[in-house]
Formats: C-alpha cells, structure tokens, sequence
C-alpha cells in the first residue's frame, strides 16, 4: 500500500469527523467494580440474575449474549444508554447517549445505579468508586466468555513471548480489576493540535487530583496504577499505542503521522477475531500476507490472511487524550471516582474544553511544574505516586490546580446550566493535594478499614 493512500485512509478516519463546527454533547462512560462484602468471590450467579432484572425493569432490549447464555451487554435504544461486563463480570459499566447537559445524565445514572445497589446489597454485594477492584485477590479473574474478550485476554497472555522487549509486569488480566472514569467531547480540527498539546500537558495535574487506584505490589507505590498497567503490558509494545504523547503537535499533518506510526494487533473475518504479533500500520499494510492465530473448535489455530484497509477500524489506541474517529477526543486516564462525585471528572474535561485557549496559556506559561528539566510523561509517573518529589512546592502546586479549576468552572458558567456545582469537591481536592486515593491511603494509616471506603465510594450521596 502507497503512504499516500494509508494517510489517506487515517485522515477520513480520524480527521475527517472534526471538520464540523463542535457541539456541546458529551458521553460519559463509568467502570464500577463489583465487590462482594463478605471477603469472597463475587458470585458471577447474583451478577447474572441482576442483570437479568435490570434489563427487564428499564427494557434494555438490544441485549448480547456470551457463549454461555449470559447477557454481558444491554443497551436502551431510544436513549442510547447501555450496560456492559468491562472484560470480567466483576466489573459493571454505565455508558449513556450523548446529551447536552450532565444533570439529564446524573438523573439517569442515579436511576440506574440505586436500583442496581439495591439488588447487589440484597444478596452481600456492592458497586463502589474505585479504580481498582478492592476484591481482586480473590475474585474469579476471567474474561467474559465472547470473541471479543476470549482474544483480548489471550492477546495480553502471550507477553512472555516478548519479555526482552519492554519491562512487562505479570499481570496480563489487569483489565478485569482496573476501572475508569472516561468522557468523550467534540473537538474542532481547527483546535485538534491545541487539545491534544494542552490536555497532555495537564495529565500530571490530573493525577494528583483524580489518583484513586493504589497498587503496592511489584515494588511499586501507585495512587494511581492505571498508567502501569497498560504501558506495562502488551498494549505498551508500541509506546505510541499506549500512555502520553511524547512530543508537542505543530499540525494535523503530524497528528496523521503519530496514528500512523502506532501497531495492530487483531483484525476480524467473518466475525471472528484474528490475533498476531504487535506491527506498526506503515508495515502491515505493506504485508501481502499475514499470519495470526483465531479461535476455533475449543481451541486456538494459526491461519493466513491478506491485509486489507478496512482493518484500520480494528486500531486500538490506549492514549490518555484520544482522538477517535467519531470526531471527539476521550480523556481516559481518570480513574473510577467515588460515587458520590462521579461527574466532577467529565465536568471538568467540559469546562476546560470550553475555556481551551485559557487553560492553553495557563499550561504553556507555567514554571511550578514545567521548566525544571521533565516533560510532561516524566512528571506523571512521578505525580502519580504516593509521595511528591521535594523538588516541587506543594503550596504552588496547590494554587495552580485551584486556578485551573477556576478556569473550568468559568467553560461551565458559559454553557449556562448551572454544571459549576459538580466540581466544586474538587478544590479541597486541589487546596489539599488529597486525591481519592491519597484520603483512603491515610485514613487506613489512622484505622480505618478497606471496607470503610468501600461503602463510603459506593455511596451515591
């Protein structure tokens, strides 16, 4: 294939879709671990039976089935809302129809999400907002048994394969515990460069406020471990597949280039998924034939096939600010929040997009954080610690994420509908450096138990 036709393909793809004026519709997606309160297993049985009646009592009708009968998806067409097993019925995903307004989208979620508690609590379960599930030790950690999810898995298990490339952590089932806050927003060609440099550089100021995802195991001391694990894993072969963009965009023409530079790993055939070896696009596209394995009869097979330019739709970016080919971009490094402020994260992404060239000026001009010899990859791994390095002032620090909320909170006054409100719990956040995650971490140092914030992040008010 012709790199004129390959940049081609990318741009009615990904660009395309930006070159219309931006609304102001927003789509939220929530992954809320499944816990049960008892110290064991959640039990798959009471996920099923619940799901069950979910679906019959708000007639979610377009319904998916697993191998095994089980409904891991569920939408309602009229609204566009849909329920979903994020890799492992251990995890229950709310994603809902674009809407204009966050308070139509909080009504909607609290709906939903009491009537779900009430079933789970009935039988020694519970949703709650966290980042990790606080039960993975000992939950059945399998994929939910589709074509999807059984390639995925498989895909991410084959590291060892690969093990001199990059340094891999031994945890290849990390979607199945760890879950996201996400938010997808419209975005303007005309901004496309703009957003994607400002928004990267704010990721290491997010961490700090958004951090709730603790991982002490590997060596490791994470508030926030969602970056570990992806960039970690297999997903993180190509870093340009995963983490943030290591450079600062001067054209769209260059935005092409960085999609084109990133690797496929599975493409489908007849409804089946064909996984292979990481590659970057320029050459598998120049491949005349490639060789992957597919899942058939109980077991996995290798089989050859020939590239074609439609597999572009299989391209799996896992960037934090990422531009997809609906025409929006999804910020996607937040992890689950408490659910009693689980719209404060997409507000916040709203209000800033709404005051972009402000934030831009803030972010560009900033000396607390920048200009002391990191970029903006180094100073997220290090905010996303547990302790701050003493070479940053913690009151400086703490001023400059309360004007950026600020900022945000002046984009939401400007749409008008009163979305101010929602992240207001953000600046004790930011006045005491004390993420979600930071709080439950000196909490337990006083005595309280896991258990405590398992209720207390579950708590919808």
């Amino acid at each position: 294939m012709a790199t004129d036709e390959l940049n081609e393909a990318i741009y009615e793809r990904y660009i395309k879709p930006t070159k219309r004026k931006r609304t102001d519709r927003l789509g939220l997606e929530f992954e809320l671990p499944i816990v049960n309160i008892h110290k064991k297993p959640v039990d798959f049985d009471v996920v099923h039976r619940m799901t069950e009646k979910f679906t019959r009592h708000f007639s979610f009708t377009d319904i998916k089935k697993d191998d095994d009968g089980y409904i891991y998806m569920a939408g309602e067409p009229e609204s566009g809302d849909n329920i979903s097993f994020d890799c492992s019925y251990n995890t229950l995903e709310f994603s809902f129809g674009t809407e204009t307004d966050f308070a139509v989208l909080n009504e909607r979620f609290a709906t939903y999400y009491q009537y779900v508690q009430g079933i789970l609590k009935e039988n020694g379960h519970m949703l709650t907002g966290m980042g990790i599930n606080p039960g993975y030790p000992l939950n059945h950690n399998v994929p939910v048994v589709s074509e999807r999810y059984r390639m995925l898995f498989h895909h991410l298990c084959s590291y060892k394969n690969y093990e001199n490339e990059i340094l891999f952590h031994d945890h290849p089932n990390f979607g199945l515990f760890s879950c996201a806050s996400q938010i997808q927003l419209d975005v303007e060609e005309k901004n496309l460069v703009e957003v994607l440099n400002t928004f990267t550089k704010l990721e290491p100021l997010k961490a700090l406020l958004f951090a709730n995802s603790i991982w002490t195991e590997d060596n490791n001391d994470f508030l926030c471990s969602r970056d570990y694990f992806w960039r970690n894993s297999l997903h993180g072969l190509n870093r340009h597949n995963v983490d943030m963009y290591g450079l600062e965009f001067v054209s769209v023409e260059e935005i092409i280039l960085y999609i084109r530079s990133m690797s496929l790993y599975c493409v489908q055939r007849d409804g089946k998924y064909i996984n292979f070896c990481p590659i970057s696009l320029p050459e598998y596209f120049a491949s005349e034939q490639m060789e992957g394995e597919i899942f058939e009869n109980g077991a996995y097979h290798k089989i050859k096939f020939h590239p074609e330019l439609s597999d572009l739709t299989e391209l799996r970016s896992f960037k934090f600010d990422d531009l997809t080919f609906r025409g929006t971009v999804e910020f996607r490094s937040v992890c689950e929040q408490p659910v009693s402020e689980i719209m404060a994260s997409g507000a916040f992404h709203m209000g800033l997009m709404e005051n972009l060239h402000e934030l831009s000026e803030c972010m560009e001009n900033d000396h607390v954080i920048y200009h002391k010899g990191y970029n903006a990859s180094e100073l997220r791994r290090q905010f996303v610690q547990t302790e701050l390095p003493e070479i940053f002032d913690r009151k400086k620090i703490s001023k400059l994420l309360l004007r950026i909320l600020n900022i945000s909170a002046e984009g939401l006054k400007k749409r008008g509908l009163g979305e101010e409100s929602l992240i207001e719990p953000l600046y004790e956040r930011a006045e005491k450096l004390m993420s979600p995650a930071r709080a439950m971490l000196e909490g337990m140092r006083s005595g309280k138990s896991e258990l405590d914030y398992i209720y207390e992040y579950g708590e919808l008010l």
